[in-house]
């Protein structure tokens, strides 16, 4: 499962925008779409957040550990910045794009978000898991491989994860 060190060139980076994409675009296309956030605009955001960090990856799984940590980071500030009531937060919000249902509220995303921030607080592996497998969408075995362990230790963490943030969110 381990990587070699890679360069600090970017290399990684330039290589990853289109697995970005992928990973972006499969999370908005299940439905947990943000209503002015799309596949590009959350990859590029990201991107930005990023940026400037090339020789800091050790590995491509180590690169997307951050990049779940980014997206997770542009969800959770678009959401802020849309409820905020000075920018218009109590007004309804319509979106033109009509194949991409809404992700489940706003206000779901704030209290995952918080919930997570005490789960880490807990046990940060825990919320990690929650964090590539909900705001970035890796599979188990993509997942497994960011964190470095096995599929099942992923699994049996994605079940405790769970079942505390269910508790969490009661």
């Amino acid at each position: 499962m381990s990587n070699p060190p890679l360069s600090a060139d970017g290399d990684l980076v330039a290589a990853s925008y289109d697995e970005l994409k992928r990973i972006a675009h499969q999370r908005l296309r299940r439905g947990e779409a943000l209503t002015l956030l799309n596949t590009t605009s959350l990859v590029h955001e990201a991107w930005v957040r990023l940026s400037g960090r090339e020789g800091a990856w050790q590995s491509r799984a180590h690169f997307l550990g951050y990049a779940a940590r980014a997206m997770r980071s542009v969800v959770v500030d678009a959401v802020r910045e849309r409820s905020a009531l000075r920018r218009g937060g109590d007004l309804q919000q319509v979106t033109l794009v009509t194949d991409l249902p809404p992700l489940g509220g706003d206000e779901e995303i704030l209290r995952v978000h918080e919930a997570l921030q005490a789960l880490d607080k807990l046990d940060a592996r825990l919320a990690r898991v929650v964090e590539l497998r909900y705001f970035v969408g890796l599979d188990e075995v993509e997942a497994a491989e960011v964190l470095n362990v096995s599929r099942r230790t992923l699994q049996r963490d994605w079940i405790k994860a769970r079942a505390l943030l269910w508790e969490a969110l009661k």
